[in-house]
């Protein structure tokens, strides 16, 4: 098998006018539970991205960046966190409904379908979208699965149609590849009905472990731009990075437009003023009810 799998296929031709996938697409997620975009961002988007990391480059601690949380603890391997990274500004506010990848995640939350009530409140909800840094010698555990059956992040499609809890867009903002801790998955496990024999016991994921060396785990390779699409619900994590250098990415996450944000952080009163009433749908779609009368 290649770094990518057969989702490394290039994407470009096949797609139907007005539809957001083409059926290549739609096969591989569902067999793989991954695709690869090829040249999601353009090299322009890519270096406006890498200005605000260079900003924040050595940070350690707990702290902010204007309404952006940093959070690194040298004592754990996941490097430098960058929380609410869609308040970092124009670039980060595109990403929200990014024409690259928004209609395709749209499209395996289901909630492109008028019939589905998961779009009751919009086409989707992100519950979290984060950017991380990481240098040599770290890496992050193997977690999820199908097998844990988990509805926030759960694989499922039904009569025709695809019901994912969570679709996760991942960005690479430099190149990833051997050596540089990339992204690994183990594709199909998204649909797994038996609990893989080297997930990580619950009692032991405090401890430093990659997926190096875990059966059946492929590395994604990428470019600076490419995007790597994945379900929720497949077993993922990433190698241990043995190149000097660091690995920069940014994750956004997609699910039907009833969830809830997954940490404490909600968007900033002056995001939601400036944004198009369409992107503030997706990262606010509820209103508080009206006062009641007395």
């Amino acid at each position: 098998m290649t770094p990518n799998g057969a989702a490394g296929y290039g994407m470009e031709n096949g797609l139907a006018a007005g539809a957001p996938c083409t059926d290549l697409e739609r096969y591989l997620f569902d067999l793989n539970g991954y695709l690869v975009l090829r040249n999601a961002l353009s090299s322009e988007e890519v270096a406006a991205c890498n200005r605000l990391l260079d900003d924040v480059d050595g940070f350690v601690g707990d702290g902010w960046h204007g309404q952006v949380k940093l959070y690194n603890n040298p004592d754990r391997q996941e490097g430098l966190i960058l929380q609410q990274v869609y308040e970092g500004g124009p670039i980060w506010e595109s990403f929200i409904d990014h024409p690259s990848w928004f209609r395709k995640a749209v499209h395996f939350i289901g909630s492109d379908d008028p019939e589905n009530f998961d779009g009751h409140h919009g086409p989707a909800f992100i519950d979290e979208c984060f950017a991380s840094v990481r240098g040599p010698g770290q890496a992050l555990r193997l977690h999820s699965g199908g097998h844990v059956g988990t509805i926030r992040t759960q694989y499922r499609f039904h009569a025709g149609k695809f019901h994912c809890g969570q679709v996760n867009v991942l960005i690479a903002l430099n190149d990833i590849g051997p050596g540089d801790g990339a992204t690994m998955v183990i594709p199909g496990s998204h649909k797994s009905n038996l609990r893989h024999p080297q997930t990580v016991a619950l009692d032991k994921r405090d401890e430093q472990s990659s997926v190096d060396g875990v059966a059946g785990a492929v590395e994604i390779h990428l470019k600076a731009g490419d995007a790597l699409m994945f379900v929720d619900a497949i077993m993922h994590g990433a190698a241990r990075r043995t190149n000097p250098g660091q690995r920069r990415m940014t994750v956004y996450r997609y699910g039907p437009s009833w969830g809830y944000f997954r940490h404490s952080y909600v968007p900033s009163p002056e995001l939601l003023a400036q944004l198009s009433p369409e992107r503030r749908q997706i990262i606010m779609p509820h209103k508080l009810p009206a006062a009641a009368n007395g």
